[in-house]
């Protein structure tokens, strides 16, 4: 009868002695923003680059010109749709600075009508051209949040100091994961997937209240950043040696630092709930000196 292989190391594998049990190999999965309708949107200014080699002077310039314009719009709305991902994972978000989804709409509108003209020389059809992409865009793609969520009641200095620590958070993230690649060796970057699902389970706990930022923060900040110092080494070490020793230190570190973090995480969870019952039973003993009786 056919077995399931399976390890210490592998996504259902049993933990060893000490170690935080393993995530499912989805848990935290995250589907890419940034799809094959993003991507194909550089399509048409490549083709917009080839056709304008065989016209004149104004046309080859025109065309040039809507090619720069209609990249420049599929680059913003790559960003776009990154930033609006972001802002519907987090709880607490503010809207993105820049509606980038919205100008790319518009770069593609301009940038059609500026191959229109540059092939009919057309004014009025251009702008009807260009009109029509902008509305199919936005259509298709929507348009950016335009509105801060979970910001009510929430002091705004002390959301800024966490939007700053998570970003920072994150880019840690982001080098771990380039570095990984490197290696080649997919245990490796499954268990960074796992080990950053708790990672953002920290965040998530600090963006619901900010106040736990000064006991998170050194878990944000210093710990990360030594985990991604940690990575780039290994990385480079990995792919020259394929040495498992190697590898197996660094999967016993992330193992410590998952237990560290998951560690971190409840007792702010359990500190909240503690914060919680204090205020309740604050109210209680206030409203009974009022005389109100509470069944």
């Amino acid at each position: 009868m056919a077995k399931r292989f399976g390890g210490k190391y592998s996504p259902q594998g049993a933990p060893t002695e000490g170690s935080t049990p393993r995530r499912s190999g989805f848990a935290g999965a995250k589907v890419d923003p940034v799809g094959a309708r993003a991507n194909l949107m550089f399509l048409p200014a490549v083709v917009l680059l080839f056709m304008s080699l065989t016209q004149g002077a104004l046309g080859l310039t025109l065309g040039l010109a809507g090619t720069a314009v209609l990249a420049l719009g599929a680059w913003l709305l790559r960003g776009g749709l990154v930033a609006e991902a972001a802002w519907h994972t987090r709880k607490v978000a503010r809207r993105p600075a820049m509606p980038r989804k919205i100008a790319a709409g518009l770069l593609a509108g301009l940038g059609t009508a500026l191959a229109a003209l540059s092939h009919e020389g057309n004014l009025i059809a251009a702008i009807l051209f260009g009109v029509a992409a902008t509305g199919l865009h936005l259509f298709a793609f929507g348009i950016d949040p335009l509105s801060d969520k979970g910001m009510e009641g929430i002091d705004t200095f002390q959301q800024d100091r966490v939007a700053r620590v998570v970003d920072e958070a994150e880019a840690h993230m982001a080098a771990m994961n380039d570095a990984l690649k490197r290696s080649g060796n997919m245990r490796v970057i499954t268990r960074m997937q796992q080990f950053q699902t708790v990672v953002r389970d920290l965040i998530r706990t600090v963006e619901d209240d900010p106040r736990d930022l000064t006991a998170a923060r050194k878990y944000l900040g210093v710990y990360l950043l030594g985990a991604r110092d940690a990575s780039v080494k290994f990385a480079d070490i990995y792919a020259r040696s394929q040495d498992t020793k190697a590898r197996d230190d660094y999967l016993a570190l992330l193992d410590d630092l998952e237990k560290n973090f998951t560690d971190r995480t409840t007792k702010l969870m359990l500190d909240d709930h503690s914060d919680l019952t204090v205020e309740i039973e604050v109210l209680r003993d206030r409203l009974q000196r009022e005389g109100v009786r509470l069944d």
